[in-house]
């Protein structure tokens, strides 16, 4: 019988994606999750969220492989109020990254309520904010922090918050659940997450 294990972990600012760093890094180890189970994806170090963990190799392979284009989205703070020509940038497509041009991607404004980060962001006086949902389907390296840059909005901060259809919602930050693959698989994430917290209220 598999004895095969699936984490869902929401990855706080800061934290690499592995579990042995440098002296002073903050790893996966910090956080208490099964030694067997490793990421599938990668999430930068500086940026935030969703993250899948498995000691299923077949299950990592499917969520990972480049020829399933799973979907990727992400909340973004970004610096000042992009308009309408520099999302539809975004939405087109065909920014030039390095050596590639993006596809098309889903780009729209949002209004969050999420906690200040720890550290906290850094801010401009007198320069406005805003947060935009962007899904992609590709994978390139800081892919959507390059992306905001290059319509003149850098990224101040990055929270990726659904992988294919697989959502983060509802744990704070650092926190994790073992879940079942027919549990990720058939959307009970949300049922899942609000016990959790359901749980853990009311023991406080």
């Amino acid at each position: 019988m598999n004895n095969f294990k699936y984490i869902i972990f929401n990855k706080p600012y800061g934290v690499l994606c592995q579990f042995s760093g440098e002296d002073k890094d903050k790893t996966l180890s910090d956080f208490g999750l099964p030694k067997e189970v490793y990421p599938a994806g990668r999430l930068d170090k500086d940026s935030e969220g969703l993250l899948l963990l498995t000691n299923d190799g077949a299950f990592n392979q499917k969520l990972t492989h480049p020829k399933n284009e799973k979907s990727k989205t992400y909340h973004v703070q970004v610096e000042n109020i992009p308009n309408e020509d520099a999302l539809k940038k975004l939405r087109d497509g065909k920014i030039k990254i390095k050596d590639y041009l993006t596809a098309p991607a889903k780009v729209k404004l949002i209004e969050t309520n999420y906690c200040e980060r720890t550290p906290p962001i850094r801010v401009r006086k007198n320069i406005p904010d805003s947060w935009l949902e962007i899904e992609i389907s590709e994978g390139k390296n800081r892919q959507v922090r390059r992306m905001t840059a290059a319509i003149g909005h850098p990224t101040l901060r990055l929270i990726r918050v659904k992988v294919g259809k697989y959502k983060n919602i509802n744990l704070e930050s650092g926190a994790w659940i073992q879940v079942k693959k027919e549990d990720i698989l058939w959307f009970v994430i949300l049922k899942l997450t609000q016990r959790l917290l359901n749980a853990h209220l009311s023991l406080n």
